[in-house]
This record gives structure tokens, C-alpha cells and sequence, in this order.
């Protein structure tokens, strides 16, 4: 008996006509579209996460417990990830902390959100987040990580929400027989996030914990430091907070000569002013041409020699979409504006949007 054997080469062709037809019957959409509506934290996709659970911490602070792809690498305690939400239409990255101890594969993350006055994505995640929910990420990132081999001696100097990457290193069970002193200030009591945690956690002499609350003790200072911690300047400190207090704590760790032992963390937010028109760089093509707030970027860049991708130029089919890398676009439909900064991944059409400030384009 003769046994057939297929030919793998001629399975991979076969597969490729399949997508190719595929591809043709949904456009404008591909059939990774499809996928994504029905395994969207699958191998192989845009990295994703679905929220699980929101669990309040203060009035204004939640957890939000997230399933992430199968792509998803994992994180080293006080890393960061962004997250990009879709609010009212438009989607927004934010970086905050991993509040969670390294799991396994495919085991939940968690992040922890301070709502924020004005914040749009933080009080989105606080006050209107449901379980099912989903939202992109990027992978972990960040050096405000403890070394692999832990000091003896930990200090932690923490405010407001600069305590969720503390808490992830205290979750992560890796510094066991270390002296650890926490300093964190909070308005009140009931404003500290984590806090019957971290009082727990004291108890059973883990920490040494010490609350400053700003209602009744002001703000936290370097002398309040050197008064309640005298040996701080000895420690391994790591410390997260407002820019003021950090800038205080570097330039006395600096002063001191011990400013190798101060390791901070500062999320700088990219301010993006939107206005109406702007210069449009066409990054990989190497043209910036300026722009007014009416004038489709499609046609701004064929107007500079730029060859664009485009099809029905009327922001049906898809077919001019490309990358905003950072800066400011406004929807000519709806005067709908659309901000990103670099990295997050924000794609535009652009047959139907129009500059509102300077802004980049990756192409």
C-alpha cells in the first residue's frame, strides 16, 4: 500500500489562499479583526487584558485585577505598565504600577489607580470600570526594582500613590530578615492606600511602618525624615512620591554623599496642548509641512510630495490609516480630539482628521 504524504509546503500555500480569500471577503476589516472579537488575549495578538475585578482601597483609589494575554512576559517587582483605555471614543495610555506579586504564566496582575481631580483615565478606572472590561497593555517596564540580592537595610519613602510600587516589592516576598522601614504620608488614615496591609504587615513585624498625616502633621520633610528615621542616610532608600518631595530627598541624599543609595521613581507626563492646526511631520518620510486645523492630513501630505495610502477618502474604508506618534488630531466629523504621546500606538485616519497642534506621523 502507497501512503500519500502532504506536502507541508503545500499546506502553508493552501493556508495562505485561505487568508488571502478571507481577508477579501472582510474588508474593510482582516480576520484578525474577527479573532480579536472572540480570543482577544490570544498568542499572537495586540497584547491585552481583561479586568476582573475593581476592589476599592480609599474614596478615591481602587485595584483594578487583570487577566492579561498569553503574551504577557511577566514583571519584576515596582515595574510598570501602561495601560490604553478607551474613553468616550478616544484611547488613552497611562503608566501605572504592578501592585501584584510575580504569578505564574498566565496568572492575574493587578495595578492600583488614584483617582486624580480632572484625571480623565484615572477616574474612568476608579468610577466606571466593570469587571469584563478590556484594555491594551504594553509589557512591564522600569528600573525602580530591588537588586537581586536585597540589602540589609530598606527604607521606603512613599506619598499618595507613590506607595503602589512599594507595595508590590512588600507583596513579592523577597525581603525576608531585611531591616524595612516604611515611611509613607497620606491626608488622613483613611486616605492611605493598602493601609490596614501595611498596618498588618507591621504588626507581625515585617515593617517598621511610620504614617505622616498631612491634615494634622503638614507635609513630610527631610528633618521630619531625620528625626523619625536617624540611620536613613545608611539605608538602601527607595522613594516615590510628588516631584517636590523627591527633589528634596535627592538633593539631601546628594548633599550627603550618599546619593548612589536614593533610587526615585517620576512618571513625567507629556503635556500635549491642542489648538487648532500645526506642523505635521511625516516622520519616515522626512517632510513637516504646516498645516491648518481644516485641512484633512491626508491632503496636507499629498500636498507635500508625500505618497499616502488612501481609498474612499471619506473615513469609511480604512484604507489611510496610519500611526499618530505623538501630538494632537481632531476628527473633522465630530471635532473629536485624539492625543498621543510616543509609544502609544494610537492610529488615525487620515482622510478625516485634521492637525490640532503639532504632531507626528509615522510614515
Amino acid at each position: 500500500m502507497t501512503t500519500t504524504v502532504p506536502n507541508p509546503s503545500g499546506k502553508a500555500a493552501l493556508r495562505g489562499r485561505i487568508l488571502r480569500l478571507a481577508a477579501s471577503v472582510t474588508t474593510p476589516l482582516l480576520p484578525d479583526d474577527y479573532l480579536d472579537m472572540v480570543a482577544p488575549l490570544r498568542s499572537g495578538a495586540d497584547l491585552r487584558g481583561r479586568i476582573l475585578a475593581v476592589r476599592p482601597e480609599t474614596a478615591d483609589a481602587a485595584t483594578l485585577v487583570i487577566r492579561p494575554g498569553r503574551d504577557w512576559r511577566g514583571h519584576t517587582p515596582g515595574q510598570y505598565v501602561r495601560l490604553g483605555v478607551d474613553v468616550d471614543g478616544v484611547r488613552q495610555w497611562r503608566a501605572y504600577s504592578v501592585t501584584s506579586a510575580p504569578q505564574r504564566r498566565g496568572g492575574p496582575i493587578s495595578v492600583t489607580v488614584k483617582a486624580i481631580p480632572d484625571g480623565v483615565v484615572s477616574n474612568h478606572l476608579v468610577r466606571r470600570t466593570r469587571p469584563g472590561t478590556l484594555v491594551r497593555l504594553d509589557q512591564a517596564q522600569g528600573d525602580f526594582v530591588l537588586p537581586d540580592r536585597p540589602p540589609a537595610r530598606v527604607l521606603f519613602v512613599t506619598a499618595g500613590s507613590g506607595v503602589t510600587p512599594v507595595m508590590g516589592m512588600l507583596r513579592a516576598d523577597v525581603l525576608g530578615g531585611a531591616d524595612v522601614v516604611v515611611v509613607h504620608s497620606a491626608p488622613t488614615p483613611d486616605d492611605v492606600i493598602f493601609g490596614a496591609e501595611l498596618r498588618d504587615l507591621a504588626t507581625r513585624g515585617a515593617i517598621r511602618l511610620v504614617e505622616r498625616h498631612t491634615d494634622t502633621d503638614g507635609l513630610l520633610t527631610v528633618a521630619d525624615l531625620e528625626r523619625l528615621v536617624p540611620d536613613h542616610l545608611d539605608r538602601e532608600t527607595w522613594a516615590c512620591g510628588p516631584v517636590g518631595l523627591l527633589d528634596a530627598l535627592e538633593e539631601h541624599w546628594t548633599a550627603a554623599g550618599h546619593g548612589d543609595r536614593l533610587h526615585t521613581e517620576r512618571f513625567r507626563p507629556t503635556v500635549i496642548s491642542a489648538g487648532e492646526g500645526g506642523a505635521v511631520t511625516f516622520v519616515r518620510s522626512g517632510v513637516t509641512v504646516a498645516a491648518d486645523g481644516a485641512t484633512p492630513l491626508l491632503d496636507a501630505g499629498e500636498n507635500a510630495g508625500v505618497l499616502m495610502p488612501s481609498g474612499c477618502r471619506m473615513g469609511i474604508c480604512f484604507g489611510c490609516v496610519l500611526p499618530l506618534r505623538q501630538g494632537a488630531v481632531r476628527d473633522l466629523r465630530n471635532g473629536e480630539l485624539t492625543t498621543a504621546v510616543p509609544g502609544d500606538g494610537v492610529r488615525i485616519q487620515t482622510c478625516v482628521s485634521a492637525a490640532a497642534g503639532p504632531c507626528d506621523i509615522d510614515h
